[in-house]
């Protein structure tokens, strides 16, 4: 725009999607802690967050999924610096030609880049390849995270309260997505 004095930036977010080893689960551990701090802080009390964090994370859970043949994680890694921005887990046969998406968490700082629509695209082209038709996941019904996998096309299609133990429950919202063949 010749003399407005404005300036256009194009910046191209390129990722890198790593499959994850049990050398990774210190890592997904970090980047958890990070992404939740930042995605629940006004969602769930600080000791449901451990609680959750504690469980969900620990080196024996992970390792069990690692070690599970239709449980995947990937690391999300921006090429322009190296830095891995979150991580993605999904379960293949979850259900009757289902896969479920158990976690994708972003850094805040990487939030708004591209990473999370390219790494859901990813899990589409994996579950196309693994002969499942649905992809599933839950969301807090407070979580804003809702109306990103809805604008990638995942609908509500019910609810659910979930106890979790420890005197805590998850109030989720239960999303899927259809891939069309």
């Amino acid at each position: 725009m010749k003399g407005s004095g404005f300036s256009l930036f194009l910046i191209i977010t390129s990722m890198k999607l790593i499959k994850a080893t049990e050398n990774d689960i210190p890592l997904i551990q970090d980047l958890a802690r990070r992404s939740w701090g930042n995605a629940y802080a006004d969602i769930l009390s600080g000791e449901q967050m451990d609680y959750m964090l504690s469980k969900m994370y620990s080196e024996a859970e992970i390792g069990s999924h690692l070690r599970n043949a239709d449980y995947h994680y990937y690391m999300i890694q921006d090429e322009n610096n190296g830095s891995y921005e979150g991580f993605i887990g999904y379960q293949h046969h979850y259900e009757e030609q289902t896969t479920k998406l158990h976690r994708i968490y972003l850094v805040p700082e990487s939030k708004g880049k591209g990473f999370g629509k390219q790494a859901l695209k990813f899990l589409n082209g994996k579950v196309s390849e693994n002969g499942d038709q649905r992809i599933i996941l839950t969301v807090n019904k407070h979580n804003t995270a809702r109306n990103f996998y809805e604008s990638q096309g995942y609908t509500v299609y019910g609810e659910g309260v979930f106890d979790i133990g420890g005197g805590f429950v998850m109030d989720d919202y239960l999303m899927e997505f259809l891939i069309h063949k």
